[in-house]
Parts: structure tokens; sequence; C-alpha cells
């Protein structure tokens, strides 16, 4: 948007009421960008495009690898006029050498990151190698314990010294997420406490690298789940965002109820308020219930209404509305949403 320009001439001078009102109309000029829905001037993004990106800065997970890197450009031409800024991928849970970072598709993001100014990098962490092995709870209150007490401290250092060393010292890192579920090793309900002592432990170690400038993300699932998340949340000063992780389930609730309900999308806002707390959304989508737009509305409503650091669509089968052909009512929804104008 132009700026006014003070004229210099001595040829038009003006009223003390013309010159109130030319104060008052270039404040309001100024201020246009920053007024973009989504709360967040979009940096270096034409203001046709700004402006269509009502719900805020977006993007989607694409999948494992470089292919995901490449997949943005797809997303983006079909898009047309709303750009995602937001890179989301996930280290592999199998091994700890992965865990620190070996996987080379994260030269890949950082090559991406480095090209445009307002873009933003999204990791998920696991806490523990063999992630989704389905361990007894025994066996994960004995890791959870030892990772409170610093045994896996070094894989962490290493994986905060490799991010930095590739160009990605401000990733956003969602470590442990879903955390109030079973689907995970890394999950809380085994021993909260210790679940919370570990955390530390982790942000900890992975500040302690110069150069890094990590932001770290609380991420549970929407609802109680197995625990409430809540209680395995680790303290104000060891958290940077808090997120969640919103699927359309389960089968009949409506987007309100999904709001409204314990532990939802309501108390979550509520919740991050109180501490002071960014909200973000590293994975929603659809789910139980198949194709349908007005959960995809309700979600882009939502964050057009509460302004999160970002958002991040699943975007694979079944949850998915670019790359999935199953949703295509809801496809329609989205993308029309996200080219605006967003109403």
């Amino acid at each position: 948007m132009s700026q006014p320009v003070a004229s210099s001439s001595p040829r038009s001078p003006r009223s003390p009421r013309a010159l109130l009102t030319l104060f008052l109309v270039s404040l309001v000029l100024l201020a246009g960008p920053s007024c973009v829905p989504g709360g967040e001037r979009a940096a270096g993004v034409p203001d046709s495009k700004a402006a269509a990106t009502g719900p805020g800065p977006f993007g989607a997970y694409l999948g494992y690898g470089s292919e995901g890197v490449r997949r943005i450009s797809g997303l983006d031409g079909w898009l047309g006029p709303a750009t995602p800024r937001v890179g989301h991928a996930y280290l592999p849970g199998d091994r700890w050498f992965n865990i620190e970072g070996a996987p080379s598709d994260l030269e890949h993001w950082a090559q991406w990151r480095r090209a445009r100014a307002d873009r933003l990098f999204v990791l998920n962490v696991p806490m523990f190698e063999r992630t989704e092995a389905h361990l007894p709870d025994r066996e994960v209150r004995g890791l959870l314990h030892k990772g409170a007490d610093g045994a896996y401290d070094e894989h962490f250092r290493k994986l905060a010294r490799r991010l930095v060393s590739v160009g990605l010292p401000d990733t956003v890192l969602v470590v442990g997420w879903e955390m109030n579920g079973v689907t995970y090793t890394h999950r809380c309900g085994p021993d909260p406490e210790a679940w919370k002592a570990y955390w530390r432990r982790i942000v900890g170690a992975m500040r302690s690298v110069p150069g890094q400038r990590f932001r770290f993300e609380f991420a549970p699932n929407r609802g109680r789940d197995a625990v409430p998340w809540t209680s395995c949340y680790p303290g104000d000063r060891y958290v940077d965002v808090i997120g969640m992780d919103a699927y359309d389930q389960p089968r009949g609730m409506s987007f309100a109820q999904q709001a409204s309900e314990p532990y939802g999308l309501d108390a979550h806002v509520r919740f991050a308020r109180a501490h002071g707390k960014p909200i973000a959304y590293p994975e929603w989508g659809l789910f139980r219930n198949g194709d349908n737009p007005a959960y995809v509305r309700g979600m882009l409503d939502w964050f057009a209404r509460h302004r999160p650091l970002y958002q991040t669509i699943s975007d694979y089968c079944p949850h998915g509305v670019w790359r999935c052909t199953r949703n295509p009512r809801s496809s329609e929804v989205y993308r029309s949403l996200l080219t605006g104008p967003f109403e």
C-alpha cells in the first residue's frame, strides 16, 4: 500500500482542521498492512496475497523427506493468490541417530526457509526412539525417569547443534506431541511428573547450544484423551507456544461440540491466554466424519478469530484437501476461503 508523502510546496497552505484530518488519514493508511486478518503483517508478500490469508500464517504437512519440500510449490500453485509460509516436518522416531537430526532433508528445509524471511519451519521431535512401538506403561515409566535424570540430554544437544549448523536456528520444535494420548512412547500418562521433568531437561539441553533461537511447542490432542493434557504442562519457563492437534472426530461430533468439550478448542485458547502464550495448530484435518466442509469452515473461521502463530493441515488421506481426492467439498471450501476475500 502506498503511503502519503507530505507536500513541501509553499503554494498549498492548510488550515489546522485540514492538517488534523490529513494526519488522521495518514495514520489509517500507515496502519493498513498490519490490519490483515490473522493479526500479522505479511512481510514480503504482495497486499493481494496478504488479504487472502485470513486464517493467518499457514502451511501443510506434505510428506516425509525432500519430497515434502517440493510439494509446497505444488500447494502454492493450487491455491493461487494465497501463499503457504509454514513448512512442517517430522523427525523419524525409530533410532536416536535420526532423532539427532541425521535425515538429509533438513538441508532441503533450510534452503526453503532461507529463501524468504517470512517463512516458518516447524519440526516435530520425538522424545524417545521406538516412538510408535506401543511399549507397556511400566517400560515407558522407566524411560521417563531416565530422561528426567539426564540420560538422553546429549541426543538433544546434538539435534540442536545440527539445526543450527544447517541454518535452522529459529525452528519451532513440537516436542513429544499428543502426549495425552496412548499412541506414542513419549506419552505422559504413565508418569506425568517424570514427563514434565524430562521435557524440562530436553529444553534446557537444546537451549544450551550457542546460536539457537528455538521455540518449544507443547501440543496435545484435542480433548481429554487418556489423561487431561493440562496435567502434562511442564511450566511457562519451558514452553514458548501452546499448540493443539485437532482432527474432525469422533463421528457425529459437530464443530461447536469440538470447541466446547472438556479440554477442547475453547479450553486450549483460554489456557494459552492465561499463560501468556501464543497458540498454534500443527495438525488438523478431516477424519471420522468424512468430507465435511462445515468442519473445514469452522476451523478456518476459528483461526481467523483466534490468530494462531501458524496452522498446518495434515494433507494426506483421510485428512487432507489437496493431495487427498476423497474430500472434494471440503477441498473447495478450503481453497475458496484461503484465496478469499475471507468472509
